[in-house]
């Protein structure tokens, strides 16, 4: 009994030790390093010719939660179509060991990964997650490229289930390149939460490289999107169409990401959502394109911060609660407010820098054809530096030196809201004149201020006046 026990631990061990060999990193005995020509023992025995069974799985009844695609027959060359083979490495993904759960009915798979083990795979349709709900999984290392029949509607990963519940938490996207083929977009993220895309490249897309829509906290971080690849410069940049990435829902954040080619950037149709740190040179405003595009009005909410705005500005709709700090707008990049419904509230616009081509374009302008600004309350736009734009402000100082009973400043060129001036401070100062004369704040029209004297004067003037007002009406 003794001996056949030590002849099956003898066994194990030189299974154990042929797996350990194949999956070592040092080049095999034919010299090439060539893992497919190795010895595996999860390669013994195969499931329907797709889906390997892991012979050591099979001996100590566990099996490991990374999945490699070439196993499952995806040809890493993209010459053949590879979408049944990682959409099974998905579905066997799915199905690892429980480790407890995430969000209520949310299952952590422990970290389960498909790994595509650095090849290129062609696919014809979208790869989805499965419908089984889940947490805790990646997909990485490798690129995905859409086939000329692919269905110009889909993205080449979506993470859409049937349900209308939040099926998938804490899911990463990480490493991959995706070209979309011009046949749709790259990364649909629906109603999932705590979802992370990492450095990934993102080319050749339609509609758009990555679409968030409704769920919650998906992180976006370094990482490039351009419908055509380039460099800044390109002929076809009057024709570039589409979106860099999406975002209709709440709580996300971009960081660190580069637009290089897109219609519009970023689109931004929720509220509480972070844009920090964005190099944005999608399409010049010039040639139609937008930089950040933020449509949520009369509920805003967003934070722009730190970014590079190179030739293509913001567009915000009644923005409501927007903040907007310590970014560069290059090239006559400039902010469009646009009225919808006449509301501007809760607006910083501040500690930014413009630079443009001394061709007079305004650093901040309104759009009021739909509507005129009726509604303005707490908008702060002050601290900006200028060069080769025109500063717009809803602050401004001013001095006159005047012998007469009347002076007038005019603010118009600089303030930023017409006819708007609900707080004023003046001082006039009269240092040679032999009695005190009296003077009052004769008139504030048209963003002009006009202070007047009983006497002739010999002074000066200073004004400052601020647009700035909490619960105020044009």
């Amino acid at each position: 009994m003794v001996g056949r026990n030590a002849l099956l631990l003898g066994f194990l061990h030189v299974i154990l030790v042929i797996i350990q060999y194949a999956e070592s990193s040092y080049p095999y005995p034919d010299g090439t390093g060539n893992r497919d020509l190795s010895i595996k023992a999860s390669h013994i025995f195969r499931s329907n010719g797709v889906a390997p069974i892991n012979a050591l799985a099979a001996l100590t009844g566990r099996r490991s939660r990374i999945h490699h695609v070439t196993d499952y027959g995806a040809d890493p060359t993209g010459r053949s179509d590879s979408t049944d083979a990682l959409e099974q490495a998905i579905v066997d993904a799915f199905t690892s060991p429980v480790d407890g759960h995430l969000n209520e009915g949310v299952p952590n798979l422990g970290g389960a990964e498909v790994h595509l083990d650095g090849g290129t795979y062609m696919i014809s349709r979208p790869l989805r997650l499965s419908d089984i709900s889940g947490g805790n999984f990646m997909i990485h290392g490798g690129s995905l490229r859409a086939s000329d029949d692919f269905s110009g509607n889909g993205h080449l990963i979506e993470l859409r289930s049937s349900s209308s519940s939040s099926l998938y938490e804490y899911i990463t996207l990480k490493e991959l390149m995706l070209d979309s083929n011009f046949r749709g977009g790259g990364i649909a993220i629906i109603n999932s939460i705590r979802t992370t895309v990492d450095n990934c490249y993102i080319s050749h897309f339609t509609t758009a490289g990555i679409s968030i829509q409704d769920g919650h906290e998906t992180y976006i971080r370094n990482s490039f999107i351009g419908q055509h690849i380039n460099i800044g410069g390109d002929v076809r940049e009057k024709d570039f169409s589409g979106i860099g990435i999406n975002i209709t829902g709440n709580d996300n954040a971009v960081t660190d990401v580069v637009i290089f080619s897109a219609s519009i950037g970023v689109m931004v149709q929720g509220q509480a959502n972070m844009l920090t740190g964005i190099h944005c040179y999608n399409k010049a405003t010039a040639l139609g394109g937008t930089g950040i595009y933020i449509r949520a009005p009369g509920l805003t909410q967003t934070r722009v911060v730190n970014c590079y705005l190179d030739f293509t500005g913001i567009v915000a709709e009644d923005p409501v609660q927007l903040h907007v700090t310590g970014s560069f707008f290059l090239g006559n990049a400039y902010i469009l407010l646009k009225s919808v419904k006449g509301v501007a509230s809760g607006v910083n616009i501040v500690d930014n820098m413009f630079a443009g081509d001394y061709t007079g374009v305004p650093i901040v302008q309104l759009d009021q054809s739909n509507a005129p600004f009726q509604t303005v309350d707490q908008v702060v736009i002050e601290r900006n530096n200028v060069r080769g734009m025109v500063l717009k402000s809803t602050v401004a100082r001013g001095s006159l030196w005047k012998n007469g009973t009347t002076w007038t400043l005019d603010f118009s060129k600089v303030l930023l809201f017409p006819n708007l001036i609900p707080h004023v401070h003046y001082a006039l100062h009269a240092g040679s004149a032999s009695s005190f004369p009296r003077h009052t704040l004769r008139s504030v029209s048209r963003n002009r201020v006009t202070v007047q004297t009983d006497v002739v004067v010999s002074a000066t003037v200073h004004v400052s006046v601020d647009q700035t007002t909490v619960g105020g009406h044009i």
